[in-house]
């Protein structure tokens, strides 16, 4: 079996509606407070829109929405998490940031056998900690070719 992640990974994790999910710490640029976005004509139903970033206009998915979980309603805990994911920097708006997690191969496992192919494409691994199950996002999943040619 491939490695998950090297050992003593960073993660970063999020809250969307009650569930919680991690993002490789290294694909995250900076995290921002929430900022109504521009509507972006024809794009994909999960994206919000864009925003001025110093300049750069950075596309807004709604990683909820994404995920195929509940559109998410902004608030005034709710953030935006700038991450890089290839050569493309994208916006990903979650309910909240929640926190910085060390995580080795051995406390990831792989995702159950259930769903399609999209829950294989879009969950690298499942960790289970303090009760809780936090799913090990896949960002490069997050980018479609739709979504490139939105953005």
């Amino acid at each position: 079996m491939t490695s998950i992640l090297d050992d003593a990974s960073q993660l970063i994790s999020v809250r969307i509606g009650e569930q919680e999910f991690a993002i490789d710490i290294m694909s995250v640029r900076e995290i921002r407070g929430w900022t109504a976005s521009t509507p972006l004509p024809h794009a994909p139903h999960y994206v919000r829109g864009m925003i001025n970033l110093r300049g750069a206009v950075l596309p807004v998915v709604d990683l909820g929405e994404r995920l195929g979980l509940a559109r998410t309603e902004p608030d005034k805990s709710s953030v935006i998490v700038v991450a890089q994911i290839g050569a493309r920097m994208i916006g990903l708006l979650v309910d909240a940031v929640c926190d910085i997690l060390a995580a080795g191969d051995g406390q990831l496992q792989p995702p159950p056998e259930v769903g399609g192919e999209d829950t294989r494409d879009f969950v690298r691994g499942v960790m289970i900690l303090d009760g809780r199950i936090i799913s090990l996002i896949s960002l490069d999943a997050i980018l479609t070719d739709e979504l490139e040619q939105a953005a």
